[in-house]
């Protein structure tokens, strides 16, 4: 499909489609990238939209130096916007997994049209007092060694604990909609169900669906609800 590379300052980024009025921004999850956004630039394009996609520091076509981290994304993601807002007249917003934390964390009071979010983490200190349990690590622990790498590939870090503490989000006033897979193994349905309620966003369940949309059925339902949201 039609895109366009560009870099937002040290963000590699893609423009997908012919020029409009509005786009959406797609910020992907964890080992994902700024190509995943084609299969909502091919419908969001056919209605009158444009995607602009980045890849997030340490994936996709990064090289330097920036750390997959809040503080690191966050602020890379607000200039990516600003960025947005000078060339569109309209912004919304797609993410995805880690993807929706970090724009909710950069994005708490901006002027977005609407949202979509796919298995989003929407309580990250809930996540992660969840792995520390995953890994039998205790709070006490955390705090004197730093830093614990736990055999399910993720890395427990105080610093990073202490900063979603410091940042917990408390503001989302974006008309969103979320779609979620029952079999989520990260993120807790009761939670995804309380921040719906909480913000009243709109909650779609796949019932056998995951958090990583990526088998043929999960793709098909992903494809059909984007169409249905647009």
């Amino acid at each position: 499909m039609e895109h366009t590379p560009l870099k937002i300052g040290s963000t590699p980024a893609l423009v997908w489609g012919g020029r409009a009025k509005g786009v959406y921004l797609s910020i992907h999850g964890q080992g994902g990238c700024k190509e995943e956004a084609e299969l909502l630039a091919e419908i969001a394009c056919r209605r009158g939209w444009q995607v602009l996609s980045v890849d997030l520091p340490e994936h996709g076509g990064r090289t330097d130096g920036a750390a997959f981290a809040p503080w690191d994304a966050v602020r890379e993601l607000t200039a990516v916007l600003e960025y947005a807002q000078r060339e569109w007249e309209t912004v919304a917003l797609h993410a995805v997994s880690i993807g929706a934390w970090f724009s909710m964390l950069a994005f708490p009071t901006r002027a977005l049209a609407k949202c979509l979010f796919v298995s989003p983490v929407l309580d990250m200190d809930r996540l992660i007092e969840r792995m520390m349990g995953w890994a039998g690590v205790t709070e006490e622990r955390l705090r004197r060694e730093g830093e614990i790498p736990a055999d399910f590939g993720q890395t427990l870090s105080w610093e990073y604990r202490e900063y979603v503490k410091a940042h917990l989000i408390t503001n989302w006033s974006v008309p969103t909609q979320i779609l979620y897979g029952a079999g989520d193994h990260l993120v807790e349905r009761e939670t995804v169900e309380s921040f719906a309620r909480r913000f009243g966003c709109g909650l779609t369940v796949m019932e056998d669906g995951e958090h990583w949309f990526h088998t043929p059925p999960e793709l098909d339902f992903l494809r059909r609800w984007i169409e249905r949201m647009l």
